[in-house]
């Protein structure tokens, strides 16, 4: 029998130390023990990196505190897209829903309850596309007293959607010849951040293999909406030169994390991307601060 709650799937590769603490304050969370933990590790690419591959693997059936444990152990190194889409298709086609985490991620004890009574809430309404656990540091809309926004894009750090929503996505991104040459369309898709527009382009180039960039793509063209708590549950701590995928200046992403562990939380009714959270979001994602994040990241490479 299935658990009410929604299973949670973490990815790792070969980060012990933050996934050690990735577990850790998932195990902390409210909802863990009801919940189902689903856990796919990758094969290392070289023979060093399946060393290190190995000792995650002895950690990983270490673990307790979840409903029910399974580990899937990659026999060859998929790569974190791979790894996602199949190991997201293979479970939510049994739940119907998922809570997606990465090994170097840390969680607030609420971020489960957060999820799950999001997934609850908006399960019916089509234009939610998915749940964010994580969220920058927009400030407060004084006017409202929500704990929660929408935006017209996703986040991969810590999120969750619904069978429908992920089974409808089309990975092979097939319109893209006509995308790249329409030049409002791409002015419009930049709204979610002066990123996304470079980043579909060296996916579809074969310079990139990432399953967020051509999530975030679908998400666009059918105009659907992600889901922000105001105080970020998720915090990312893979900001180091050990980092596969977030290397850099991590300024901008410092969170403003939910220090109150709420159990209640006051969620919209209306569907609709809020103008203030969206503007604010627009500054941090922006060229100018893309720009600023850049200058950082040297002067961080240029010191150590």
């Amino acid at each position: 029998m299935s658990s009410s709650f929604a299973p949670i799937l973490l990815f790792t590769y070969k980060r012990l130390d933050t996934l050690k603490q990735t577990v850790s304050a998932l195990q902390a969370n409210q909802l863990a023990a009801e919940s189902d933990l689903f856990i796919f590790s990758d094969a290392g690419k070289t023979e060093q990196d399946q060393m290190v591959v190995e000792n995650i693997r002895k950690f990983l059936k270490t673990i307790t505190g979840f409903r029910k444990i399974e580990i899937y152990e990659a026999e060859k190194n998929k790569g974190l897209a791979s790894s996602i889409i199949s190991g997201v298709s293979k479970v939510i086609e049994q739940y119907g829903r998922v809570i997606v985490l990465e090994d170097d991620l840390e969680t607030t004890p609420n971020f489960l309850l957060f999820m799950n009574t999001c997934l609850d809430k908006y399960q019916k309404n089509d234009a939610v596309f998915s749940i964010s656990g994580y969220s920058f540091n927009l400030g407060e809309e004084k006017r409202e007293s929500l704990d929660a926004y929408f935006l017209n894009r996703g986040w991969s750090w810590g999120w969750a959607t619904w069978q429908d929503r992920w089974t409808s996505v089309d990975w092979q991104v097939s319109d893209y010849a006509t995308f790249v040459k329409n030049a409002k369309a791409r002015k419009m898709f930049a709204k979610g951040g002066s990123d996304l527009n470079k980043m579909l382009d060296t996916q579809m180039a074969g310079k990139l293999d990432s399953w967020a960039i051509r999530w975030f793509y679908h998400q666009f063209r059918i105009n659907g909406l992600t889901i922000y708590p105001v105080f970020s549950k998720v915090y990312n701590d893979g900001f180091d030169a050990n980092a596969t995928h977030t290397t850099g200046s991590s300024s901008r992403y410092q969170p403003s994390l939910d220090r109150t562990h709420k159990t209640q939380f006051n969620l919209p009714d209306s569907i609709e991307v809020s103008p203030y959270y969206q503007s604010q979001f627009q500054k941090k994602m922006g060229i100018w601060s893309r720009i600023v994040s850049k200058v950082e990241t040297i002067y961080q490479k240029i010191i150590k």
